[in-house]
Protein backbone atom coordinates (compact mmCIF):
# COMPACT_ATOMS: atom_id res chain seq x y z
CA UNK A 1 0.00 0.00 0.00
CA UNK A 2 1.66 3.03 -0.99
CA UNK A 3 1.68 6.53 1.32
CA UNK A 4 -0.82 8.79 0.37
CA UNK A 5 0.89 11.66 2.20
CA UNK A 6 0.93 15.53 1.25
CA UNK A 7 3.92 17.98 2.18
CA UNK A 8 3.77 21.75 2.90
CA UNK A 9 6.96 23.33 4.70
CA UNK A 10 6.96 21.67 7.93
CA UNK A 11 3.38 20.78 7.65
CA UNK A 12 2.41 16.80 6.58
CA UNK A 13 -1.17 15.25 5.95
CA UNK A 14 -1.80 11.67 5.93
CA UNK A 15 -4.88 10.43 4.16
CA UNK A 16 -4.41 6.79 3.61
CA UNK A 17 -1.59 4.91 5.26
CA UNK A 18 0.65 6.21 8.21
CA UNK A 19 4.05 4.50 10.05
CA UNK A 20 4.71 5.59 13.27
CA UNK A 21 8.04 4.10 15.34
CA UNK A 22 8.79 4.49 18.18
CA UNK A 23 12.65 4.47 19.55
CA UNK A 24 13.96 4.06 22.73
CA UNK A 25 16.48 1.69 25.38
CA UNK A 26 15.35 -1.39 26.52
CA UNK A 27 12.97 -0.15 29.92
CA UNK A 28 12.35 3.22 28.38
CA UNK A 29 7.96 1.50 28.60
CA UNK A 30 7.87 0.97 24.61
CA UNK A 31 5.69 -2.11 24.89
CA UNK A 32 3.72 0.02 27.27
CA UNK A 33 3.57 2.63 24.51
CA UNK A 34 2.59 -0.35 21.88
CA UNK A 35 -0.12 -1.64 23.96
CA UNK A 36 -1.78 1.93 23.92
CA UNK A 37 -1.72 2.94 20.75
CA UNK A 38 -2.61 -0.23 19.26
CA UNK A 39 -6.03 -0.88 21.40
CA UNK A 40 -7.03 2.52 21.31
CA UNK A 41 -6.27 2.84 17.47
CA UNK A 42 -8.07 -0.40 17.27
CA UNK A 43 -11.15 0.31 19.15
CA UNK A 44 -11.15 3.79 17.25
CA UNK A 45 -11.98 1.80 13.71
CA UNK A 46 -8.49 1.72 11.98
CA UNK A 47 -6.93 -0.66 10.77
CA UNK A 48 -3.45 -1.65 12.93
CA UNK A 49 -0.15 -3.50 12.18
CA UNK A 50 2.35 -3.70 14.71
CA UNK A 51 6.07 -5.43 14.64
CA UNK A 52 9.00 -5.00 17.08
CA UNK A 53 12.92 -5.10 16.82
CA UNK A 54 14.65 -5.54 19.96
CA UNK A 55 18.25 -6.21 21.60
CA UNK A 56 19.19 -9.40 23.30
CA UNK A 57 19.58 -7.38 26.59
CA UNK A 58 17.44 -6.64 29.38
CA UNK A 59 18.09 -3.24 29.71
CA UNK A 60 19.90 -0.84 27.44
CA UNK A 61 20.93 -0.88 24.05
CA UNK A 62 18.16 0.82 21.50
CA UNK A 63 14.87 -0.86 20.52
CA UNK A 64 11.96 0.45 18.25
CA UNK A 65 8.65 -0.35 17.54
CA UNK A 66 6.67 0.39 14.29
CA UNK A 67 2.76 0.82 13.97
CA UNK A 68 1.63 1.02 11.00
CA UNK A 69 -2.32 2.52 10.70
CA UNK A 70 -4.34 2.38 7.97
CA UNK A 71 -7.89 2.69 6.47
CA UNK A 72 -7.16 -0.57 4.57
CA UNK A 73 -6.12 -4.02 5.99
CA UNK A 74 -2.16 -3.91 6.29
CA UNK A 75 0.08 -6.81 7.60
CA UNK A 76 3.51 -6.23 6.18
CA UNK A 77 6.95 -4.07 7.78
CA UNK A 78 7.89 -0.96 5.78
CA UNK A 79 10.68 1.14 5.99
CA UNK A 80 9.48 4.37 5.95
CA UNK A 81 8.89 6.30 8.76
CA UNK A 82 6.50 9.01 9.18
CA UNK A 83 6.53 10.09 12.66
CA UNK A 84 9.24 8.94 14.61
CA UNK A 85 8.97 9.66 18.46
CA UNK A 86 12.83 9.22 19.87
CA UNK A 87 13.07 8.45 23.73
CA UNK A 88 16.48 8.11 23.90
CA UNK A 89 19.67 9.88 22.60
CA UNK A 90 20.19 6.49 21.08
CA UNK A 91 17.08 6.60 18.70
CA UNK A 92 17.97 8.91 15.92
CA UNK A 93 21.11 7.16 15.12
CA UNK A 94 19.77 4.29 15.72
CA UNK A 95 17.39 4.54 13.01
CA UNK A 96 19.05 7.06 10.57
CA UNK A 97 18.72 4.55 7.42
CA UNK A 98 15.40 4.90 7.56
CA UNK A 99 14.63 8.65 8.41
CA UNK A 100 14.03 11.07 5.43
CA UNK A 101 13.03 14.57 5.26
CA UNK A 102 9.95 13.87 4.80
CA UNK A 103 10.34 12.08 8.66
CA UNK A 104 8.23 13.91 10.99
CA UNK A 105 10.19 13.98 14.30
CA UNK A 106 8.24 14.12 17.53
CA UNK A 107 10.01 14.59 21.03
CA UNK A 108 12.57 16.56 23.34
CA UNK A 109 14.99 18.51 20.86
CA UNK A 110 17.42 17.60 23.56
CA UNK A 111 17.41 13.84 21.91
CA UNK A 112 18.51 14.84 18.61
CA UNK A 113 21.84 16.72 16.83
CA UNK A 114 20.93 20.39 16.51
CA UNK A 115 20.86 19.55 11.80
CA UNK A 116 17.54 17.29 12.82
CA UNK A 117 14.35 18.62 12.27
CA UNK A 118 12.17 18.13 15.09
CA UNK A 119 9.09 19.05 16.83
CA UNK A 120 9.80 20.25 20.39
CA UNK A 121 7.46 18.34 22.60
CA UNK A 122 9.07 17.80 26.37
CA UNK A 123 7.56 14.21 27.27
CA UNK A 124 10.28 14.05 29.89
CA UNK A 125 8.91 17.62 31.82
CA UNK A 126 5.83 16.97 31.08
CA UNK A 127 5.83 13.57 33.01
CA UNK A 128 7.87 15.41 35.67
CA UNK A 129 5.15 17.80 36.43
CA UNK A 130 3.10 14.83 36.94
CA UNK A 131 5.11 13.71 39.57
CA UNK A 132 7.55 10.77 37.85
CA UNK A 133 9.80 10.76 34.50
CA UNK A 134 7.65 7.08 34.08
CA UNK A 135 4.74 8.55 33.00
CA UNK A 136 6.87 9.86 29.89
CA UNK A 137 5.70 6.66 27.92
CA UNK A 138 2.09 7.57 28.14
CA UNK A 139 2.59 11.23 27.09
CA UNK A 140 4.05 10.32 23.92
CA UNK A 141 1.42 7.29 23.37
CA UNK A 142 -0.89 10.79 24.24
CA UNK A 143 0.35 12.82 21.74
CA UNK A 144 0.51 10.04 18.80
CA UNK A 145 -3.32 9.83 19.51
CA UNK A 146 -4.34 13.26 19.61
CA UNK A 147 -3.29 13.17 15.87
CA UNK A 148 -5.99 10.58 14.85
CA UNK A 149 -8.67 12.98 17.57
CA UNK A 150 -8.87 10.22 19.49
CA UNK A 151 -11.98 10.69 22.19
CA UNK A 152 -10.22 11.61 25.94
CA UNK A 153 -12.94 8.73 26.92
CA UNK A 154 -11.66 5.99 25.20
CA UNK A 155 -8.00 6.76 25.95
CA UNK A 156 -8.94 6.85 29.44
CA UNK A 157 -11.02 3.33 28.91
CA UNK A 158 -7.25 1.64 27.69
CA UNK A 159 -5.43 2.99 30.00
CA UNK A 160 -7.56 2.37 32.76
CA UNK A 161 -7.03 -1.45 31.67
CA UNK A 162 -3.60 -0.93 31.28
CA UNK A 163 -2.96 -0.27 34.53
CA UNK A 164 -5.74 -1.13 36.83
CA UNK A 165 -3.88 -3.92 38.75
CA UNK A 166 -1.52 -1.29 40.11
CA UNK A 167 -3.87 0.83 42.03
CA UNK A 168 -5.84 3.59 41.62
CA UNK A 169 -3.55 6.36 42.38
CA UNK A 170 -1.48 5.00 39.13
CA UNK A 171 -4.47 4.73 36.71
CA UNK A 172 -5.51 8.43 37.95
CA UNK A 173 -2.09 9.71 37.26
CA UNK A 174 -1.81 7.98 33.68
CA UNK A 175 -5.02 9.05 32.39
CA UNK A 176 -3.53 12.59 33.24
CA UNK A 177 -0.75 11.90 31.28
CA UNK A 178 -2.41 10.47 28.50
CA UNK A 179 -4.46 13.46 28.64
CA UNK A 180 -1.78 16.02 28.37
CA UNK A 181 -0.08 14.11 25.48
CA UNK A 182 -3.52 14.18 23.89
CA UNK A 183 -3.87 18.17 23.62
CA UNK A 184 -0.15 18.60 22.56
CA UNK A 185 -1.02 15.96 19.78
CA UNK A 186 -4.65 17.81 19.12
CA UNK A 187 -2.47 21.24 19.07
CA UNK A 188 -0.47 20.28 16.76
CA UNK A 189 -3.27 18.65 14.35
CA UNK A 190 -4.90 22.03 14.80
CA UNK A 191 -2.17 24.00 13.42
CA UNK A 192 -1.46 21.88 10.77
CA UNK A 193 1.94 20.64 11.12
CA UNK A 194 1.04 16.96 11.20
CA UNK A 195 -2.57 16.38 10.54
CA UNK A 196 -3.96 12.66 10.16
CA UNK A 197 -7.11 11.89 8.01
CA UNK A 198 -7.47 8.43 7.81
CA UNK A 199 -11.21 6.90 7.35
CA UNK A 200 -11.61 4.09 10.27
CA UNK A 201 -13.99 1.49 10.12
CA UNK A 202 -16.40 1.10 12.93
CA UNK A 203 -16.78 -2.76 11.86
CA UNK A 204 -12.57 -2.94 13.16
CA UNK A 205 -13.26 -2.10 16.56
CA UNK A 206 -15.33 -5.54 16.78
CA UNK A 207 -11.70 -7.42 14.61
CA UNK A 208 -9.57 -9.56 16.76
CA UNK A 209 -5.83 -8.17 17.47
CA UNK A 210 -3.59 -11.07 17.57
CA UNK A 211 -0.12 -11.66 17.21
CA UNK A 212 1.20 -14.87 15.47
CA UNK A 213 2.08 -16.73 18.86
CA UNK A 214 -1.56 -15.89 20.41
CA UNK A 215 -2.90 -17.49 16.69
CA UNK A 216 -0.73 -20.28 16.54
CA UNK A 217 -1.95 -20.97 20.24
CA UNK A 218 -5.90 -20.95 19.47
CA UNK A 219 -5.08 -23.15 16.40
CA UNK A 220 -3.23 -25.74 19.09
CA UNK A 221 -6.09 -25.46 21.19
CA UNK A 222 -8.55 -25.55 18.50
CA UNK A 223 -7.31 -28.06 17.42
CA UNK A 224 -7.49 -30.76 20.26
CA UNK A 225 -4.16 -30.04 22.03
CA UNK A 226 -4.49 -31.22 25.60
CA UNK A 227 -0.27 -31.62 26.19
CA UNK A 228 2.32 -29.13 25.65
CA UNK A 229 6.07 -30.22 26.61
CA UNK A 230 8.87 -27.70 26.42
CA UNK A 231 11.92 -26.21 27.49
CA UNK A 232 11.60 -22.36 27.04
CA UNK A 233 13.53 -20.54 24.20
CA UNK A 234 13.39 -17.30 22.31
CA UNK A 235 10.72 -16.36 20.10
CA UNK A 236 8.97 -19.76 20.45
CA UNK A 237 8.62 -19.47 24.09
CA UNK A 238 5.38 -17.19 23.79
CA UNK A 239 3.25 -20.32 22.50
CA UNK A 240 4.28 -22.22 25.80
CA UNK A 241 3.03 -19.22 27.62
CA UNK A 242 -0.03 -18.77 26.15
CA UNK A 243 -1.52 -22.13 26.13
CA UNK A 244 -0.17 -22.44 29.81
CA UNK A 245 -2.21 -19.06 30.37
CA UNK A 246 -5.66 -20.99 28.56
CA UNK A 247 -4.66 -24.21 30.06
CA UNK A 248 -7.06 -24.38 33.14
CA UNK A 249 -10.57 -23.58 31.01
CA UNK A 250 -9.48 -26.15 28.29
CA UNK A 251 -7.94 -28.69 30.63
CA UNK A 252 -4.38 -28.64 29.52
CA UNK A 253 -1.56 -30.10 31.06
CA UNK A 254 1.47 -28.49 30.78
CA UNK A 255 4.99 -29.23 31.24
CA UNK A 256 7.84 -27.34 31.32
CA UNK A 257 10.84 -29.98 30.87
CA UNK A 258 14.21 -29.84 32.03
CA UNK A 259 15.41 -29.79 28.99
CA UNK A 260 14.22 -30.46 24.65
CA UNK A 261 15.00 -34.01 25.17
CA UNK A 262 12.73 -34.58 27.73
CA UNK A 263 10.07 -32.52 26.28
CA UNK A 264 9.79 -34.19 22.97
CA UNK A 265 9.76 -37.91 24.27
CA UNK A 266 7.05 -36.33 27.41
CA UNK A 267 4.89 -35.43 23.52
CA UNK A 268 5.60 -38.93 22.70
CA UNK A 269 4.56 -40.48 25.45
CA UNK A 270 1.89 -38.96 25.76
CA UNK A 271 0.49 -39.28 22.27
CA UNK A 272 1.09 -43.05 22.97
CA UNK A 273 -1.14 -42.67 25.95
CA UNK A 274 -4.41 -41.00 23.42
CA UNK A 275 -3.27 -37.49 24.15
CA UNK A 276 -2.42 -34.31 21.27
CA UNK A 277 0.72 -33.45 22.22
CA UNK A 278 2.47 -30.16 21.09
CA UNK A 279 6.40 -29.43 21.53
CA UNK A 280 7.48 -25.74 20.46
CA UNK A 281 11.27 -24.57 20.36
CA UNK A 282 13.55 -23.13 18.49
CA UNK A 283 16.46 -24.42 16.18
CA UNK A 284 18.59 -24.49 18.95
CA UNK A 285 16.51 -26.56 20.92
CA UNK A 286 14.99 -28.30 17.95
CA UNK A 287 19.04 -29.46 17.57
CA UNK A 288 18.32 -31.74 20.69
CA UNK A 289 15.12 -32.64 19.48
CA UNK A 290 16.13 -34.85 16.37
CA UNK A 291 16.34 -38.03 18.01
CA UNK A 292 13.15 -37.90 19.12
CA UNK A 293 11.94 -37.21 15.34
CA UNK A 294 13.45 -40.49 14.56
CA UNK A 295 11.33 -41.65 17.42
CA UNK A 296 8.28 -40.86 16.71
CA UNK A 297 9.23 -42.24 13.00
CA UNK A 298 10.04 -45.55 13.76
CA UNK A 299 7.35 -46.40 16.17
CA UNK A 300 4.80 -44.47 14.20
CA UNK A 301 3.55 -41.90 16.91
CA UNK A 302 2.54 -38.68 16.13
CA UNK A 303 4.20 -35.45 17.38
CA UNK A 304 3.39 -31.44 16.30
CA UNK A 305 6.39 -29.75 16.57
CA UNK A 306 6.21 -25.99 16.17
CA UNK A 307 10.29 -24.35 15.34
CA UNK A 308 10.20 -20.61 16.07
CA UNK A 309 13.06 -19.74 13.70
CA UNK A 310 15.67 -17.05 14.84
CA UNK A 311 18.87 -16.98 12.84
CA UNK A 312 21.69 -19.26 13.46
CA UNK A 313 24.18 -21.14 13.56
CA UNK A 314 24.13 -21.60 17.12
CA UNK A 315 22.98 -18.59 19.44
CA UNK A 316 23.79 -16.33 16.62
CA UNK A 317 20.84 -13.48 16.52
CA UNK A 318 18.24 -14.87 19.15
CA UNK A 319 15.79 -11.63 18.88
CA UNK A 320 15.98 -11.76 15.53
CA UNK A 321 14.22 -13.32 12.32
CA UNK A 322 15.09 -15.42 9.18
CA UNK A 323 13.30 -18.80 7.61
CA UNK A 324 16.29 -20.77 8.77
CA UNK A 325 15.22 -24.11 9.67
CA UNK A 326 13.50 -25.14 7.01
CA UNK A 327 16.42 -27.75 5.88
CA UNK A 328 16.61 -28.89 9.33
CA UNK A 329 12.91 -29.66 9.82
CA UNK A 330 12.93 -32.03 6.48
CA UNK A 331 16.03 -33.38 6.65
CA UNK A 332 16.24 -33.93 10.58
CA UNK A 333 16.49 -37.00 12.17
CA UNK A 334 18.75 -40.33 11.44
CA UNK A 335 17.09 -42.86 8.76
CA UNK A 336 14.09 -42.41 6.29
CA UNK A 337 10.22 -41.70 7.23
CA UNK A 338 8.02 -39.65 6.24
CA UNK A 339 7.15 -36.23 7.97
CA UNK A 340 4.85 -33.00 7.08
CA UNK A 341 6.15 -29.10 7.23
CA UNK A 342 4.12 -26.31 7.00
CA UNK A 343 4.48 -22.67 7.59
CA UNK A 344 1.87 -20.33 7.86
CA UNK A 345 2.00 -16.61 6.64
CA UNK A 346 -1.14 -15.10 8.12
CA UNK A 347 -2.61 -14.93 10.93
CA UNK A 348 -5.62 -16.97 9.89
CA UNK A 349 -3.11 -19.50 8.51
CA UNK A 350 -1.67 -20.00 11.51
CA UNK A 351 -4.59 -21.00 13.56
CA UNK A 352 -5.75 -23.20 10.74
CA UNK A 353 -2.43 -24.72 9.75
CA UNK A 354 -2.08 -25.47 13.48
CA UNK A 355 -5.11 -26.73 14.03
CA UNK A 356 -4.80 -28.94 11.07
CA UNK A 357 -1.48 -30.36 11.91
CA UNK A 358 -2.86 -32.13 15.00
CA UNK A 359 -5.24 -33.95 12.72
CA UNK A 360 -2.54 -34.73 10.10
CA UNK A 361 -0.20 -35.76 12.72
CA UNK A 362 -3.12 -38.37 14.06
CA UNK A 363 -4.34 -39.55 10.47
CA UNK A 364 -0.66 -40.45 9.35
CA UNK A 365 1.18 -41.25 12.50
CA UNK A 366 4.40 -38.76 12.13
CA UNK A 367 5.97 -35.80 12.61
CA UNK A 368 3.90 -32.18 11.64
CA UNK A 369 5.97 -29.05 11.97
CA UNK A 370 4.75 -25.94 11.73
CA UNK A 371 7.54 -23.31 11.32
CA UNK A 372 7.03 -19.83 12.27
CA UNK A 373 9.85 -17.30 12.85
CA UNK A 374 10.52 -13.79 15.44
CA UNK A 375 8.71 -11.78 13.24
CA UNK A 376 5.80 -13.70 12.52
CA UNK A 377 5.39 -14.37 16.44
CA UNK A 378 5.49 -11.05 17.81
CA UNK A 379 3.67 -8.86 15.22
CA UNK A 380 0.21 -7.98 15.68
CA UNK A 381 -2.54 -7.30 13.08
CA UNK A 382 -6.20 -6.79 13.44
CA UNK A 383 -8.05 -9.48 11.38
CA UNK A 384 -11.53 -10.96 11.28
CA UNK A 385 -13.16 -13.97 13.18
CA UNK A 386 -10.94 -16.70 12.97
CA UNK A 387 -14.12 -18.87 13.03
CA UNK A 388 -12.44 -22.22 14.89
CA UNK A 389 -15.49 -23.67 15.68
CA UNK A 390 -16.06 -24.73 12.25
CA UNK A 391 -12.69 -26.41 11.62
CA UNK A 392 -13.12 -30.51 12.29
CA UNK A 393 -11.09 -32.21 14.88
CA UNK A 394 -10.28 -35.41 13.24
CA UNK A 395 -9.53 -38.94 15.41
CA UNK A 396 -8.18 -41.92 14.28
CA UNK A 397 -7.80 -44.25 17.44
CA UNK A 398 -8.87 -47.56 16.95
CA UNK A 399 -10.66 -49.57 19.83
CA UNK A 400 -8.11 -53.14 19.68
CA UNK A 401 -9.25 -56.73 19.71
CA UNK A 402 -7.26 -59.44 21.54
CA UNK A 403 -5.53 -60.20 18.09
CA UNK A 404 -4.59 -56.55 17.80
CA UNK A 405 -1.42 -55.60 15.39
CA UNK A 406 0.26 -52.32 16.08
CA UNK A 407 2.20 -52.25 12.77
CA UNK A 408 -0.22 -53.99 10.53
CA UNK A 409 0.66 -53.79 6.92
CA UNK A 410 -1.68 -52.34 5.01
CA UNK A 411 -2.19 -50.48 1.51
CA UNK A 412 -1.74 -47.32 1.89
CA UNK A 413 1.08 -48.04 4.86
CA UNK A 414 -0.99 -46.65 7.76
CA UNK A 415 -1.82 -49.29 10.25
CA UNK A 416 -4.37 -49.01 13.02
CA UNK A 417 -4.02 -47.07 16.12
CA UNK A 418 -4.58 -48.81 19.61
CA UNK A 419 -3.72 -46.70 23.18
CA UNK A 420 -3.64 -48.99 26.21
CA UNK A 421 -6.66 -49.70 27.74
CA UNK A 422 -8.66 -49.15 25.38
CA UNK A 423 -9.65 -52.43 23.92
CA UNK A 424 -8.11 -55.79 24.54
CA UNK A 425 -5.52 -55.80 22.60
CA UNK A 426 -1.89 -55.55 23.07
CA UNK A 427 -0.32 -51.89 22.14
CA UNK A 428 3.43 -53.13 21.67
CA UNK A 429 5.77 -50.28 20.33
CA UNK A 430 9.43 -50.68 19.44
CA UNK A 431 12.46 -48.30 18.68
CA UNK A 432 13.82 -50.95 16.95
CA UNK A 433 12.83 -52.59 14.01
CA UNK A 434 9.66 -54.60 14.78
CA UNK A 435 6.68 -57.02 13.08
CA UNK A 436 3.34 -56.36 12.36
CA UNK A 437 3.04 -56.80 16.22
CA UNK A 438 5.67 -54.89 17.69
CA UNK A 439 8.43 -57.17 18.92
CA UNK A 440 11.79 -57.01 17.67
CA UNK A 441 13.37 -58.39 14.34
CA UNK A 442 16.24 -58.70 12.46
CA UNK A 443 14.58 -60.38 9.37
CA UNK A 444 15.13 -58.81 5.82
CA UNK A 445 12.09 -59.30 4.58
CA UNK A 446 10.27 -57.81 7.48
CA UNK A 447 12.54 -54.92 7.61
CA UNK A 448 12.12 -54.57 3.49
CA UNK A 449 7.53 -54.72 4.47
CA UNK A 450 7.84 -52.32 6.82
CA UNK A 451 10.51 -49.51 5.35
CA UNK A 452 7.87 -50.05 2.63
CA UNK A 453 4.55 -49.63 4.81
CA UNK A 454 6.36 -46.43 6.69
CA UNK A 455 7.86 -44.63 3.83
CA UNK A 456 6.96 -45.76 0.44
CA UNK A 457 2.91 -46.29 0.86
CA UNK A 458 3.03 -43.73 3.82
CA UNK A 459 4.55 -41.08 1.60
CA UNK A 460 1.93 -41.80 -1.11
CA UNK A 461 -0.88 -41.00 0.51
CA UNK A 462 0.12 -37.79 2.60
CA UNK A 463 1.32 -36.83 -1.05
CA UNK A 464 -2.62 -37.26 -2.31
CA UNK A 465 -3.35 -34.81 0.73
CA UNK A 466 -0.55 -31.96 0.38
CA UNK A 467 -1.85 -28.80 0.84
CA UNK A 468 -1.22 -26.68 -2.81
CA UNK A 469 -0.17 -23.51 -3.01
CA UNK A 470 -2.22 -20.19 -3.85
CA UNK A 471 -1.96 -18.05 -6.49
CA UNK A 472 -2.39 -14.19 -5.61
CA UNK A 473 -2.49 -11.53 -7.88
CA UNK A 474 -3.32 -12.37 -12.20
CA UNK A 475 -4.43 -15.40 -13.39
CA UNK A 476 -2.42 -14.56 -17.10
CA UNK A 477 1.02 -14.44 -14.87
CA UNK A 478 4.31 -14.18 -17.02
CA UNK A 479 6.47 -13.87 -13.42
CA UNK A 480 5.89 -16.10 -10.74
CA UNK A 481 7.31 -14.73 -7.38
CA UNK A 482 7.40 -17.41 -4.90
CA UNK A 483 7.56 -17.57 -1.82
CA UNK A 484 6.75 -18.84 1.96
CA UNK A 485 5.65 -18.45 5.65
CA UNK A 486 6.35 -14.86 6.83
CA UNK A 487 7.28 -13.56 3.59
CA UNK A 488 3.31 -13.59 2.37
CA UNK A 489 2.53 -10.03 3.38
CA UNK A 490 5.50 -8.31 2.34
CA UNK A 491 5.33 -10.06 -1.25
CA UNK A 492 1.38 -9.26 -1.38
CA UNK A 493 1.66 -5.77 -0.48
CA UNK A 494 4.44 -5.29 -3.13
CA UNK A 495 2.92 -7.44 -6.25
CA UNK A 496 -0.22 -4.82 -5.30
CA UNK A 497 1.91 -1.70 -5.02
CA UNK A 498 3.87 -2.95 -8.61
CA UNK A 499 0.29 -2.67 -10.37
CA UNK A 500 1.39 -5.28 -13.06
CA UNK A 501 -1.28 -7.43 -14.45
CA UNK A 502 1.77 -10.26 -15.67
CA UNK A 503 2.74 -11.05 -12.25
CA UNK A 504 1.64 -13.26 -9.32
CA UNK A 505 2.89 -14.61 -6.20
CA UNK A 506 3.11 -18.62 -5.43
CA UNK A 507 2.36 -19.11 -1.50
CA UNK A 508 3.31 -21.86 -0.38
CA UNK A 509 1.85 -22.68 3.30
CA UNK A 510 2.83 -26.37 2.89
CA UNK A 511 7.01 -26.69 2.40
CA UNK A 512 7.28 -30.34 2.22
CA UNK A 513 6.01 -32.56 0.32
CA UNK A 514 4.72 -30.09 -2.03
CA UNK A 515 1.75 -30.77 -3.88
CA UNK A 516 2.04 -32.72 -6.93
CA UNK A 517 0.64 -29.96 -9.28
CA UNK A 518 3.00 -27.75 -8.18
CA UNK A 519 5.58 -27.97 -11.85
CA UNK A 520 2.75 -27.30 -14.15
CA UNK A 521 1.69 -24.28 -12.37
CA UNK A 522 5.16 -23.13 -12.46
CA UNK A 523 5.72 -24.17 -16.18
CA UNK A 524 3.10 -21.47 -17.42
CA UNK A 525 5.89 -18.48 -15.92
CA UNK A 526 8.79 -17.56 -18.68
CA UNK A 527 10.05 -15.94 -15.24
CA UNK A 528 10.22 -17.25 -11.46
CA UNK A 529 11.36 -15.03 -8.50
CA UNK A 530 12.05 -16.75 -5.17
CA UNK A 531 11.85 -14.84 -2.08
CA UNK A 532 13.37 -16.12 1.53
CA UNK A 533 14.74 -14.76 4.25
CA UNK A 534 17.83 -16.95 4.57
CA UNK A 535 21.10 -17.19 2.77
CA UNK A 536 20.92 -19.81 0.84
CA UNK A 537 17.36 -20.53 -0.64
CA UNK A 538 16.47 -23.60 1.22
CA UNK A 539 13.10 -23.91 -0.36
CA UNK A 540 14.77 -22.86 -3.66
CA UNK A 541 16.10 -26.44 -3.33
CA UNK A 542 13.10 -28.42 -2.07
CA UNK A 543 11.64 -27.10 -5.21
CA UNK A 544 14.30 -28.32 -7.44
CA UNK A 545 14.36 -31.58 -5.90
CA UNK A 546 10.63 -31.93 -6.59
CA UNK A 547 9.79 -30.39 -9.90
CA UNK A 548 13.59 -30.15 -11.45
CA UNK A 549 13.02 -26.44 -11.62
CA UNK A 550 15.86 -23.50 -10.68
CA UNK A 551 14.63 -19.75 -10.18
CA UNK A 552 15.58 -17.80 -12.48
CA UNK A 553 16.51 -14.78 -9.53
CA UNK A 554 17.02 -15.31 -6.26
CA UNK A 555 16.02 -12.49 -3.54
CA UNK A 556 17.36 -13.85 -0.09
CA UNK A 557 18.00 -12.01 2.99
CA UNK A 558 19.97 -12.90 5.98
CA UNK A 559 20.82 -10.01 7.98
CA UNK A 560 18.31 -10.96 10.59
CA UNK A 561 15.42 -8.58 9.84
CA UNK A 562 12.28 -9.25 7.44
CA UNK A 563 11.99 -7.97 4.36
CA UNK A 564 10.64 -4.69 3.64
CA UNK A 565 7.66 -3.52 1.29
CA UNK A 566 9.95 -0.97 -0.47
CA UNK A 567 12.97 -3.46 -0.84
CA UNK A 568 10.73 -6.04 -2.99
CA UNK A 569 9.16 -3.84 -5.21
CA UNK A 570 13.28 -2.41 -5.96
CA UNK A 571 14.38 -5.94 -6.33
CA UNK A 572 10.80 -7.07 -8.70
CA UNK A 573 11.21 -3.91 -10.50
CA UNK A 574 14.70 -4.71 -11.62
CA UNK A 575 14.35 -8.55 -12.04
CA UNK A 576 10.94 -8.26 -14.42
CA UNK A 577 11.71 -7.08 -17.95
Amino acid sequence: MAQNAAGNGNKKVFTDDVSLVISGAAGKGILTIINVLTKTLKQSGFHVFATNEYMSRIRGGTNSAEIRVSSKRVSAFINRIDILVPLDKGAIPHLKERITKDTVILGDKGQAAADIPMTDIPFGNIALDLGKSVFENVVAAGTLLGLFGIKPELLDEVLKGQFGSKGEEIVKKNIEAGRAGLEKGQALAKAGTVRIELIPDKNVANELFLNGTEALGIGAISGGCDFISSYPMSPATGVLTFIAQQSKEFDIVIDQAEDEIAAINAGLGAWYAGARAMVTTSGGGFALMTEGVSLSGMIETPIVIHIGQRPGPATGLPTRTEQGDLSFAVYSGHGDFPRIVLAPGTIKDATVLTHKAFNLADRFQIPVFILSDQFFLDSYTTCPDLEVEKLPVERFITKTAKDYKRYKLTSDGISPRGIPGYGEGLVCVDSDEHDETGHITESEAVRNAMMDKRLVKKAAAILKEAIPPQIIGSKDYSTIIVGWGSTHSAIAEAIENLGRKDVAFLYFTQVFPLQAGVADTIKKAKNMILVENNASGQFGKILQLATGMVPHHKILKSSGAPFTVEELVEDFRRLIK
